[in-house]
């Protein structure tokens, strides 16, 4: 038993040899990404290691190949799904955003978002409508007010929390 797994190791390890170099570049070459190639050409090997008694000099390098165009048949099938996936993703949000119904949804948000802001305490107030309103981190906030960047991010947790239980109250 142990004499057929060492023999299994070893075309193995002589098929890594023999093969890796040109399978890497023709891996490459099918799906246009050397580092991922990289992988999938160290998975042909990991699985050619589970056939184990199967495995015969004669019918390695078959094996090597076969392994090979299937998974970068599933490499490109998952790919391609993924861009499918993204793309639908990108035309599903546009569309969302365009409507006009999201458009007011929006601004009534806004609104009681800035109703709630108002009613925090003012140091935090103002805060918030820097980070919110204005796109400023909590480093540059805490630059203009002198402030310590821990205490900015603080009164921001704060706020931010205060502020979402209000809205969810609303919706």
């Amino acid at each position: 038993m142990e004499g057929s797994i060492d023999k299994s190791y070893n075309l193995v390890a002589e098929a890594f040899q023999t093969h890796h170099s040109h399978l890497i570049a023709y891996v490459s070459y099918r799906i246009g990404n050397s580092d991922d190639a990289e992988d999938l050409v160290q998975d042909v090997f990991v699985r050619l290691m589970e056939y184990g008694k199967l495995l015969h000099e004669d019918t390695i390098k078959s094996f090597v190949f076969t392994i090979t165009n299937n998974l970068i048949t599933d490499y490109l099938r998952r790919y391609y799904k993924k861009q499918e996936i993204c793309s639908y993703m990108m035309e599903s949000a546009a569309n969302v955003v365009r409507s006009p119904e999201s458009a007011i949804i929006a601004e009534d948000l806004e609104k009681h978002e800035k109703a709630i802001m108002r009613m925090l305490p003012p140091q935090r107030e103002r805060i918030y409508y820097m980070n919110r309103f204005m796109d400023m981190s909590s480093e540059d906030i805490s630059k203009e007010l002198c402030l310590s960047k821990r205490t900015v991010e603080n009164h921001l947790f704060i706020g931010r929390k205060e502020i979402r239980e209000h809205i969810k109250k609303c919706i």
